[in-house]
């Protein structure tokens, strides 16, 4: 590291991809509502390679309760059924020759407080990232400080800087998190 505002913008950048890592798999969170979130990144074989989902087909959502995908090699369809079927949403796709209508069931409240879990490890996941990059960064700024790049009061309100930003990162996927469970909650 160059100097503490490096230190601190990438502090800044790391805690951001957390939250939007977590912004991702909270909308691949089943919650009754039809969405494109919950199959575009689920993996399918095509050509030997394991492909996402949304680079291989259009999915729509013409109903509330209903993604329809549209394969742009028809020849996959079939693998696009498997690969829906073994990723374990919960979903059953239907091929109906030219198109694969994929109904979504609404929510067992048995289901609903298993998809609160798997939100809530989620985002304790999302927490313990940030607090490894606030450890990364609270090293680099010492090791600078040791090396003579900067004196031990900025050090210390670098420190401070750092721990408010990881404050604040918490603070948003907590209320992600509450966000979230309330939509799961809701019928």
């Amino acid at each position: 590291m160059d100097s503490l505002d490096d230190i601190l913008l990438e502090t800044m950048e790391k805690m951001e991809k957390s939250l939007h890592v977590l912004q991702e798999q909270f909308a691949g969170l089943r919650t009754g509502k039809a969405s494109p979130h919950l199959v575009e990144n689920v993996p399918v074989p095509y050509y030997g390679a394991m492909t996402r989902l949304r680079e291989l087909a259009n999915i729509a959502v013409p109903e509330p309760r209903l993604l329809v995908i549209n394969p742009y090699d028809k020849s996959i369809r079939e693998a696009v059924v498997k690969a829906i079927l073994q990723a374990n949403l919960g979903l059953t796709p239907i091929d109906d020759g030219r198109v694969i209508r994929v109904p979504v069931p609404e929510l067992s409240e048995e289901r609903r407080k298993e998809m609160i879990k798997v939100m809530k490890r989620m985002a304790e996941e999302a927490r313990v990232a940030v607090r490894n990059v606030r450890r990364e960064m609270n090293e680099a700024v010492r090791k600078l400080q040791k090396e003579g790049g900067c004196t031990e009061d900025d050090r210390d309100k670098a420190l401070a800087d750092i721990q408010k930003q990881t404050d604040q990162t918490v603070e948003k996927i907590d209320q992600m998190a509450s966000a979230k469970e309330a939509e799961l909650l809701q019928v």
